[in-house]
């Protein structure tokens, strides 16, 4: 009877002891499975600082980078736009450099004589009654009207300023010519606006030829010389057609 006691409380104990078993071990795996969400959370969140870290560092560097790759570009920018500043004054400058008194004394003979001639041209062209001193005028107008756009074209270029108007010894040629009519403004003109005009001005040319050194001067004076040469010849074969009128030589 004894024995049978003790094998119940055995048996008891061992059941007691089966049952606590699976509680024990739902335990421990549940304080792992806290224990490994607790290390993964806290993985996670140092690599997100890490990541964000990282990022954040490599932001930075690719910002710096761009923004000190835009100031050198602005830097580099600037002083481009400075050395073409330099470039085009240093060009204007070149261009701008002073000619010789001799090469810009040329220009403006040569500018003041195109301008006389124009100007007594326009008159004659409404006043005279011959058709040929007419015919003549026009020629004066048209010839030197050219050979003024030329030489205007390389003072400009030279940065020579010319004369804009007729001197005063054609101003007053032009106030006595304006007081004549028919045959006698003819011989007025031709006299002075032909052949006197003509000579002296050939006569300047070539004197002022032999001072000039800058070969643009040279090129458009060489271009005036036939031109007044060919005027003073024709004004001379009309003079000497014409009875009354002088050649002036």
């Amino acid at each position: 009877m004894q024995n049978k006691n003790v094998l119940k409380r055995l048996l008891a104990a061992s059941a007691a002891a089966a049952m606590f078993v699976p509680f024990a071990t739902q335990a421990q795996n549940s304080q792992a499975n806290t224990a490994s969400q607790s290390v993964s959370q806290t993985g996670t969140s140092s690599l997100g600082k890490q990541n964000m870290s990282g990022k954040t560092a490599t932001d930075g560097t690719v910002d710096n980078t761009n923004s000190s790759g835009m100031e050198n570009r602005a830097q580099a920018g600037s002083s481009g736009m400075s050395m073409g500043a330099s470039g085009a004054a240093g060009t204007s400058a070149s261009s701008g450099d002073k000619l010789s008194s001799g090469d810009q004394k040329a220009l403006k003979d040569m500018a003041q004589a195109d301008i006389n001639e124009v100007a007594a041209g326009k008159i004659a062209v409404s006043k005279a009654q011959s058709s040929e001193v007419k015919a003549y005028a026009q020629q004066m107008i048209d010839d030197h009207g050219q050979a003024l756009t030329k030489v205007q074209a390389v003072a400009q270029q030279k940065g020579v300023t010319l004369p804009t108007e007729p001197d005063a010894t054609h101003k007053a040629m032009a106030a006595k010519l304006e007081k004549l009519s028919g045959d006698a403004f003819d011989k007025a003109y031709m006299q002075n606006g032909g052949v006197k005009d003509h000579s002296m001005v050939h006569k300047k040319l070539m004197a002022d030829a032999k001072k000039i050194k800058d070969a643009d001067v040279k090129a458009v004076a060489d271009q005036h010389m036939p031109v007044v040469e060919q005027h003073l010849k024709s004004a001379d074969q009309m003079a000497s057609s014409k009875s009354g009128m002088a050649s002036g030589k």
